[in-house]
């Protein structure tokens, strides 16, 4: 058996190393129990609506009712990690995220593929191959999350950077913009906040070519998810967008 850590660390081509927390089996296991009791609540509901299929055909209602449920807990999971970056109800209330292994945007593929092997997991009851898989790698990943190339991480509440880590921001074009700043802070997660301001704060570790391209791709993924209007970064660097986007999602 490996040795089990508490945090997985990737390090970019660039050089820069983030740093993510697993998320242990407890909590894991509530943010589980947590999306059933939300699958439940909204099965309850269908089901009363597909039951009614029994007037035409008993076995049309039995069929619906296996193929909807099946449709239903797996859909939720699946589309709620795509929609939500790696996140479902249940891991929302616990702090929990699902990210790529290798530190990568997560692919809709990948949040297919994880929740379909769910069942294989599963056997033969309470989820004893998944646990073991986990149990016997350091990442605590479940068979899914291997097939996948994914982990499960867990997010605490994120602490504003020291101010120097940024700098100072006397002038940032993007504050004042409080539809623009709500849909940056609302579509960053704590993970990219935290890499975004620890590629600034590592700025001198860095070596020139590979930062000038890191802070390129990063300004870019802001600037994309945040809808940000072209006229208010127009003449910064990549380097100040990404002082300016870090500025605003802390302070």
């Amino acid at each position: 058996m490996k040795e089990r850590t508490a945090r997985y660390r990737v390090v970019t081509p660039e050089g820069v190393e983030f740093s993510f927390r697993l998320a242990s089996p407890v909590l894991r296991a509530a943010a589980l129990i947590v999306d059933w009791a939300v699958v439940s609540a909204a099965w309850s509901l269908i089901a009363i609506l597909i039951s009614l299929l029994g007037v035409v055909s008993m076995d049309l209602a039995i069929g619906a009712m296996v193929v909807g449920y099946f449709l239903l807990s797996r859909g939720y999971a699946v589309f709620a990690e795509w929609a939500w970056r790696g996140q479902t109800i249940g891991k929302r209330v616990l702090r929990l995220r699902v990210v790529d292994a290798r530190g990568l945007r997560l692919s809709f593929a990948q949040c297919l593929l994880r929740n379909l092997l769910r069942f294989i997991d599963a056997l033969p009851l309470a989820y004893a191959v998944g646990g073991v898989a986990a149990l016997l790698n350091a990442r605590g990943q479940r068979l899914g999350d291997l097939v996948a190339g994914t982990l499960v991480v867990h997010e605490p509440v994120e602490r504003a950077p020291a101010a120097e880590a940024i700098g100072a921001q006397k002038h940032n074009s993007l504050r004042g913009q409080a539809a623009l700043v709500a849909r940056l802070r609302r579509e960053t997660s704590p993970a990219e906040a935290r890499a975004a301001w620890q590629a600034l704060a590592r700025r001198e570790q860095i070596e020139p070519a590979a930062r000038l391209t890191l802070y390129a791709e990063m300004a870019a993924h802001f600037r994309e998810v945040g809808r940000v209007p072209e006229e208010l970064v127009d003449g910064l660097t990549d380097e100040q967008v990404l002082r300016n986007v870090v500025d605003v999602l802390y302070r």
